[in-house]
């Protein structure tokens, strides 16, 4: 059976094939729904995972394709292949949390695309745990360091981890032992939807000893512990390495509440050193982007692992600015500078590459970077303040107050009117 001829989605005068996406869950066949087996009995091409290909029963005839490998390289002109046959691509779950339903839908666009959703690992976690979903952070592993959790942790916190490998539930506990979060209750949910299979453990992260052998879990954990960070820009400066090259707290708190992180937006952070803004940067939005660019080979190891110990990992880090600018396919929507401000043309590059729309703020310390930033506010406006910050600190037996480097910082907004680059 080859099944009925392909529905189709016309763009821009183009027809094109429909791709159904069927979401599974481990009770397989008898969890899906009428619509569900009725496009899997239609289709020419079921496309999937073996376990997702064998949890269907040989009712559906359509001709069975392993997923490529690797996958986002050749999914693409898999599914172009296929589609013209009649496809259905199985899914775990939910296919667009977390799943390939986004995938596909970033790589062939979603009016071609019809998605059968089924309970997502996490939408049946909360139902076994009574945890309410819309409240509560959910944290992948796939692909990703362990250290993303360090945001989520804080006393009497509760998030849900999507392990990815059979050490997942003790690589997690082991973490919260070392951070200070012993006590916290772990619940490590396996196979969930399959009425024979599942199970779930529980234990404290101190406690934790038995291994799982699935890859795929779901450890929810309800924190006991310190307090936690605020994601609010302002980490104390000791949770840094730093060669000395580090926006002071206070003067950080004031770049990045300037900078102003939105959803989804893109920062350009020149001049690293211990790529502190961008990184409180990514912390106040979990949704923003960020591209350092360091001229130090040594800084770019350096931030690096700041970006992993401060749970924030995969951040382009770039060498020298401006020629390391052509790096990068996407228009910036916010640009700080905090070193080389004082360099011939640097300031023009950043202000042409910057969107319309967009805004930058820099820092100059040195005389010679704020007459640059003040000849700047002259030409194109913009607001320029000046910062000065004291510390108490001990002075023989008494106390006095210690004063930093005072930080000259200009920042502007981007009119859609300078959109080519030009300063008016």
């Amino acid at each position: 059976m080859t099944g009925p001829a392909p529905a189709t989605a016309t763009e821009a005068g183009a027809t094109q094939p429909i791709v159904t996406v069927v979401g599974i869950g481990a009770d397989g066949w008898s969890g899906l729904t009428d619509a569900a087996r009725d496009a899997l009995r239609d289709a020419g091409v079921i496309l999937g995972a073996p376990r997702h290909l064998d949890a269907i029963p040989a009712v559906p005839t359509g001709r069975r394709v392993a997923l490529p490998t690797p996958l986002l390289d050749r999914l693409a002109a898999t599914i172009e292949e296929l589609a013209p046959a009649g496809l259905c691509v199985l899914a775990s779950g939910d296919p667009m949390f977390h799943g390939i339903g986004a995938t596909l839908a970033r790589l062939i666009g979603p009016e071609r695309l019809r998605v059968l959703t089924h309970p997502s690992s996490v939408a049946l976690a909360c139902a076994r745990l009574g945890w309410p979903l819309a409240d509560l952070p959910v944290v992948s592993l796939v692909n990703r360091p362990l250290t993303v959790l360090l945001p989520h942790l804080g006393d009497r916190r509760r998030l849900l981890v999507l392990g990815e490998q059979a050490s997942s539930a003790t690589d997690v506990a082991r973490l919260l032992s070392d951070r200070g979060f012993g006590g916290s209750q772990l619940t490590i949910l396996r196979r969930l939807g399959d009425p024979d299979r599942e199970t779930i453990h529980r234990s404290t992260a101190d406690e934790w000893t038995d291994p799982i052998p699935d890859a795929l879990t779901i450890v929810a954990i309800d924190c006991r512990g310190p307090v936690g960070d605020s994601r609010l820009p302002g980490l104390d400066d000791r949770r840094y390495e730093s060669d000395g090259q580090l926006t002071k707290k206070e003067i950080r708190a004031l770049t990045v509440c300037a900078l102003a992180p939105r959803p989804g937006e893109l920062l350009w952070d020149v001049g690293g050193g211990s790529g502190s803004i961008a990184i409180e940067w990514l912390r106040a939005e979990s949704t923003a982007r960020a591209v350092i660019f360091e001229r130090v080979e040594e800084r770019r190891d350096m931030i690096r692992r700041n970006l992993i110990e401060l749970g924030v990992p995969g951040s382009p880090i770039l060498g020298a600015a401006p020629e390391s600018f052509g790096d990068v396919d996407t228009a910036p929507d916010a640009i700080f500078v905090g070193g080389g401000v004082s360099r011939a043309g640097l300031l023009d590059h950043c202000w042409r590459r910057l969107r319309p729309g967009g805004r930058l703020v820099a820092n100059a310390v040195t005389l010679e970077s704020e007459a640059v930033l003040v000849e700047w506010f002259h030409r194109i406006g913009g607001r320029l303040r000046r910062f000065e910050i004291s510390r108490a600190e001990p002075l023989g037996g008494f106390t006095t107050w210690r004063p930093q480097l005072p930080v000259v910082q200009w920042t502007v907004d981007k009119d859609i009117a300078d959109g080519d680059g030009t300063p008016r």
